[in-house]
């Protein structure tokens, strides 16, 4: 699963990184950004086109929107939380993504991710880690997104969730799964009116990526400090 993010960078140097997707949408957000311990229901910029000719949206488009996909069809306010991901499997037929994968994908700019593996088997004493680019660059997940009324304000929200494939191999050393990670060439074929891009669902190669032991206050999305991506010496196994 992906349910932690980092940017590192402040809002300005971000979009800079994907200068290829208009800008003007998100220029509220840059008071919240370095961001090194993101989770979900907090807004983020992320990057949509105009496949469902939407009239604010000429292209790729930075915009803002809450990490937690609610379907437009969804008829109330979820009772519990809505998900963070959609396992690549199957997406295309399962109810809640099918229409969102179909018409509505997104590119979810970050600097990396965090993942925890669980150290004795027993669910407790997790071991968290950053993980990133070898390169140390900016990279994008692949997401869905859609639009939900708020029936009880009448205000649109927009969401999104990061899909999920199985790990590559260096991931797999302490979980099962891993987001999907695209390369700047697939941006555009993402982002584009196809209905079923599944080949991009995959791995992203181990050898272009990297991680490190971190410390355990990663665990409380309070903690925001830039010290949360310092390497520690990681917990023993027995």
């Amino acid at each position: 699963m992906c349910g932690r993010v980092y940017i590192k960078s402040n809002l300005d140097g971000l979009l800079r990184e994907f200068s290829f997707a208009e800008r003007d949408a998100v220029e509220g957000m840059a008071n919240q950004f370095p961001r090194y311990n993101g989770a979900p229901s907090l807004y983020y910029p992320i990057i949509i086109t105009d496949v469902i000719r939407d009239p604010d949206v000429f292209g790729p488009t930075f915009v803002s929107a809450r990490w937690g996909l609610i379907p437009r069809f969804t008829k109330a306010q979820p009772g519990r939380p809505p998900p963070i991901n959609a396992r690549c499997e199957g997406i295309s037929i399962v109810g809640l993504f099918k229409e969102a994968y179909r018409r509505r994908r997104c590119l979810i700019p970050v600097d990396g991710f965090f993942e925890w593996k669980d150290i004795y088997g027993t669910g407790k004493n997790k071991q968290p880690y950053a993980i990133a680019m070898e390169s140390g660059q900016p990279f994008a997940l692949a997401g869905l997104w859609d639009t939900w009324r708020d029936p009880k304000t009448d205000e649109d929200i927009r969401t999104f969730c990061v899909i999920t494939c199985p790990a590559n191999e260096m991931i797999a050393t302490i979980h099962d799964r891993m987001p999907v990670i695209l390369h700047a060439q697939d941006y555009e074929r993402w982002l584009s009116p196809e209905a079923d891009p599944s080949d991009l669902m995959k791995p992203f190669p181990a050898k272009l990526m990297t991680m490190w032991p971190i410390d355990r206050k990663v665990g409380s999305p309070k903690y925001e400090a830039a010290d949360i991506l310092d390497p520690i010496e990681p917990l023993e196994e027995d």
